[in-house]
C-alpha cells in the first residue's frame, strides 16, 4: 500500500507567513519519495471568513448571544455598518496581500473604512508613522478594521476566536482533558463549520492514508482535535498523528485514553524518524518499531521508543518545501508599532534552522532537558545556502527567518561568508545570545550579508540574576553587543523578564533603569517584558528548592503538563509591576520620557534605583581593545581598487607612492601607501577576498607582511587600514 500523506497546521498561527513545521516535514518526506500534500487551514479559514460572501453569512448568523444578550454599543455599530464592511472587505484583503497597493491612498484619507472601537487609538498614528509611510499607515488602519470585525465575532459569534490563536484557553495549562473533551462533544461553532467544510473538501480530494496534524501552540489545539474528530467519524480508515511544539512540551506524560478517540499516534521531539517508522508500520515494514510515540494498545496508553535507529542528521532531512501553500494569499498586518514585533506579522518569511537545539543550553528558565533543545547539531553553511537558493527559486521570496533557539556566532559568520561568496541577495534575521564574540566587525559582516535584525534575551538586567539564570553574559557585555549591532545597522530586540525567582523589588527597578539607559543611548530599539513562568522541563522546574521556589502542587495531570504554579520565597507580587514596565518601555521605544523619574510609571511606592545614571554610557566609552587576535579570520568583501602611482619628494628625497581608490555602494574613498606596501595590500586583498573559499588568519597575514616589512601592528592600526576596516575589510 502506498501512503498518501496529508499534513495540516490547524487554525490559527500567523496571517503573514506559514508556520514552517509542515514544510519541514514535506521536505523530509520528499527525500523518501512519499507523496505528500500540505495545507495551512488557518489562512484558508481566515480568507473564507473575511470575504464578501463570508461577511454576508457572518452578519446573518443568529447566535444565542444576539437573542439573549443586549449587544454592546461597539457590536451594534458594526452590525449597523455591515454594508460598508461587506463592500470593502475584498479590497482590503487584496491590499494586505500586496495586490492592491493604490488602495493605501484611499484608506489613509480616513473616510473609506468603517470605524469602530479599535480606531480610538488613532491619535497615535502621526507619532508612529509621521507624514510618510502611506503603505504602513494604511496597513495599520486596515489591521484595526479587521480587529473591529474580530471583536464582533468574539462578542456575537464565537468567544474563542482570535487571529493568531483559537480557543487558546482550552489548551493552556490543561492538566485535565475534561474541559476540552466536553467542548468537543458540544455542537460545532460557526468557525468550526468553516474549518470542517475546507477540511472535508481536501480530505475527499487527497484521500490520504495518513493524516498529520502539527500543533505548535495551545491556540492550535482545539482546532486540531476538531479536525481529527471529523476525520475519525467520516473516514475511520485514515490514520491520524499529532506532532509539534505543543505535544513536545505539554504531552510528555500523557495518560488519558480519551485522547486516542481522536488520534492514533502522538509523536515527540524531532518528527522525521517517528514519522518514517509510522509509515513503515502502516506498510507492514517496521514490525512494531516506534520512536518517541504514544499510542493505544489493548485499551492502554503506551509510550513506545523501541527502535535502535538513530534520528536523522540535519544534513539528511532535506530542504523545507512550501509547495501547496497559498504563498501569495497571506496577509501582512501591522498590529502594533513595536518595530520588531511587526516583523512577525508583516511580510512573508521563509523559515529555516541554522542548528538543531541550543549551543548554550544552560539557561535555568528554559526547557533544556528536552531533546529538541538539549541535542545541538549545526548545519553546514554550504548546505544552508543550498537550501536558501532552493527556497528562493521555489517561493520567489528572498526573506528568511532563522528560527533557532539561539544562532551560533561561528555559524552565522560562516553563513554570512557563504552568502557573500555566492552573491545571494537575501534578507534575514534570527535569535541570538548577546555574547562578546559579536564584535563590531562581525556585526558589519552579518549586515553586509543581508542580516537586518536580531532578537536576544537580556532577561533580567541584573548581573546577579543573569548569573543565577546561567545566561553567560553581563549587562555591560549586552550593552556593547547591542551597540555593535545597532551601529552596523542591524535592529536589536531584547526579551526582558521580571518575576524571576528571588528577584527583589530593588532588582526589578534597577533592571528597568538599565533598560531605560540602553534605549536612551540608542543601542536598543525594541523590547518586550515577559513575566517569568516556571515550566516542568527547566532546571528551575526540576529543582525548584535550589532557586527559592515552592511548587503549588505535585499533582501530575493526565493530559498537558508543562506550566507549574509556584510560590516565590520572597513573597513579592510581581504582577503589580506589569503595567508600569510595559508602559515605560512603550515610551522608550518612541524615544521619549527618558527624563521621567521611574516612580512615575507606578502607582505604588518603589525604591530609587541604585544604578548610576551613566552606567551604560560609561560601559560603552571604554577604550577599544587593539590587541591582535591571531586566530581570527581576515576577509575582504570589497572590489578591486583603482591604482594611481606617483612620486613624492620631500627635502630632496623621492619615493614612490600609490593611491588606491575604492568604490562601495554608498561612496568612493581613497587611501595612500608607499608603493611597495600598496602592491602588497592589493595582492593580499585579492588573496583574502570573500570570493575565495580559503580563509586566512590574521597570524598568516602578519607573517606574510613581516617577511617583507617591519612592525605589522603599526601598519594594521594605521589610518589607511582603519579606513578599509570601516568599509569592507573585516577581522572576524
Amino acid at each position: 500500500m502506498e501512503n498518501n500523506v496529508f499534513i495540516i497546521t490547524p487554525p490559527f498561527t500567523q496571517l503573514n507567513t506559514p508556520y514552517p513545521a509542515s514544510a519541514y516535514i514535506k521536505g523530509f518526506l520528499n527525500t523518501l519519495n512519499v507523496p505528500t500534500v500540505q495545507a495551512d487551514l488557518g489562512i484558508e479559514v481566515i480568507l473564507e471568513l473575511f470575504s464578501k460572501e463570508g461577511l454576508i453569512n457572518l452578519f446573518k448568523v443568529e447566535s444565542l448571544k444576539l437573542n439573549d444578550v443586549e449587544l454592546s454599543h461597539n457590536s451594534s455599530r458594526i452590525l449597523a455598518l455591515q454594508d460598508d464592511y461587506i463592500k470593502t472587505i475584498d479590497s482590503v484583503i487584496s491590499f494586505l496581500q500586496g495586490k492592491n497597493p493604490t488602495l493605501a491612498l484611499q484608506i489613509c484619507q480616513g473616510d473609506y473604512l468603517p470605524e469602530a472601537s479599535r480606531f480610538n487609538q488613532i491619535e497615535e498614528m502621526d507619532w508612529a508613522f509621521g507624514t510618510m509611510g502611506t503603505q504602513d499607515k494604511a496597513k495599520h488602519l486596515a489591521t484595526l478594521y479587521l480587529e473591529d470585525i474580530s471583536d464582533y465575532i468574539v462578542e456575537c459569534i464565537d468567544e474563542n476566536f482570535g487571529f493568531s490563536r483559537y480557543a487558546e484557553r482550552l489548551g493552556r495549562s490543561a492538566n485535565s482533558f475534561d474541559e476540552l473533551y466536553d467542548t468537543l462533544n458540544q455542537e460545532t461553532t460557526y468557525i468550526d463549520t468553516i474549518l470542517i467544510s475546507i477540511l472535508k473538501s481536501k480530505i475527499e480530494t487527497i484521500q490520504p492514508t495518513l493524516f498529520l496534524i502539527s500543533v505548535p501552540f495551545p491556540g492550535n489545539l482545539y482546532a486540531a482535535f476538531r479536525c481529527a474528530q471529523w476525520v475519525k467519524k467520516h473516514h475511520p480508515t485514515i490514520k491520524i498523528a499529532m506532532g509539534g511544539g505543543f505535544p513536545n512540551t505539554e504531552l510528555r506524560s500523557l495518560s488519558d485514553k480519551r485522547v486516542f478517540e481522536f488520534f492514533d499516534f502522538i509523536t515527540l521531539d524531532d518528527g522525521e524518524l517517528p514519522l518514517k517508522l509510522l509509515i513503515d508500520n502502516l506498510n507492514s515494514q517496521a514490525s512494531g518499531q516506534y520512536k518517541r510515540t504514544f499510542l493505544l494498545e489493548n485499551g492502554e496508553v503506551l509510550y513506545k521508543n523501541n527502535t535502535t535507529k538513530s534520528d536523522y542528521k540535519q544534513a539528511e532531512v532535506g530542504t523545507p518545501d512550501y509547495s501547496d501553500l497559498l504563498l501569495d494569499k497571506y496577509i501582512s498586518v501591522i498590529e502594533i508599532v513595536n518595530p520588531m514585533h511587526r516583523m512577525w506579522s508583516d511580510g512573508r518569511w521563509n523559515k529555516l534552522t541554522m542548528a538543531h537545539g541550543c549551543y548554550w543550553g544552560k539557561c535555568t528558565f528554559c526547557d533544556i532537558s528536552l531533546d529538541y533543545i538539549k541535542l545541538y547539531e549545526p548545519v553546514a553553511a554550504t548546505i544552508l545556502c543550498d537550501r536558501i537558493e532552493q527556497l528562493i527559486a521555489q517561493t520567489g521570496q528572498n526573506g528568511f527567518h532563522f528560527v533557532d533557539e539561539a544562532a551560533p556566532p561561528a555559524l552565522m559568520r560562516a553563513l554570512a561568508l557563504e552568502i557573500l561568496r555566492r552573491k545571494i541577495d537575501v534578507t534575514w534575521w534570527t535569535n541570538i545570545r548577546f555574547e562578546k564574540s559579536f564584535s563590531e566587525e562581525l556585526c558589519q559582516l552579518l549586515k553586509a550579508s543581508g542580516c537586518i535584525a536580531v532578537s536576544g534575551g537580556l532577561e533580567v538586567a541584573s548581573d546577579r540574576l543573569l548569573e543565577l539564570i546561567d545566561k553567560g553574559v553581563t549587562v555591560e557585555q549586552v550593552a556593547k553587543v547591542t551597540r555593535n549591532f545597532t551601529e552596523a545597522g542591524v535592529m536589536v530586540h531584547a526579551y526582558l523578564m521580571y518575576g524571576y525567582p528571588t528577584q527583589t523589588v530593588q532588582e526589578t527597578i534597577d533592571s528597568l533603569e538599565m533598560v531605560r539607559q540602553l534605549f536612551e543611548v540608542g543601542v536598543l530599539l525594541s523590547g518586550f517584558w515577559h513575566q517569568f513562568a516556571m515550566t516542568a522541563h527547566s532546571p528551575i522546574g526540576l529543582n525548584p528548592e535550589k532557586y527559592g521556589v515552592i511548587k503549588d502542587t505535585e499533582e501530575i495531570g493526565t493530559f498537558a503538563n508543562n506550566d507549574i504554579n509556584f510560590v516565590d520565597s520572597t513573597g513579592i507580587d510581581h504582577n503589580q509591576f506589569s503595567f508600569g514596565l510595559k508602559k515605560s518601555l512603550y515610551n522608550f521605544m518612541h524615544g521619549i520620557c527618558f527624563d521621567y523619574p521611574l516612580q512615575d510609571w507606578f502607582d505604588f511606592k518603589i525604591p530609587p534605583t541604585t544604578i548610576s545614571e551613566d552606567f551604560i554610557y560609561n560601559a560603552l566609552t571604554e577604550e577599544t581593545d587593539l590587541s591582535i587576535k591571531p586566530n581570527s579570520k581576515v576577509v575582504w568583501i570589497g572590489g578591486e581598487p583603482q591604482v594611481a602611482n606617483f612620486v613624492k619628494t620631500k627635502k630632496g628625497n623621492s619615493w614612490e607612492m600609490s593611491t588606491l581608490t575604492f568604490h562601495d555602494k554608498k561612496e568612493s574613498y581613497s587611501i595612500q601607501l608607499n608603493r611597495e606596501e600598496g602592491d602588497w595590500l592589493i595582492e593580499t586583498l585579492n588573496k583574502i577576498s570573500v570570493s575565495n573559499t580559503k580563509l586566512y588568519s590574521l597570524q598568516e597575514i602578519k607573517a606574510d607582511y613581516e617577511s617583507k616589512f617591519e612592525n605589522f601592528e603599526l601598519f594594521w592600526f594605521s589610518k589607511p587600514i582603519e579606513t578599509l576596516r570601516q568599509h569592507s575589510l573585516f577581522n572576524v
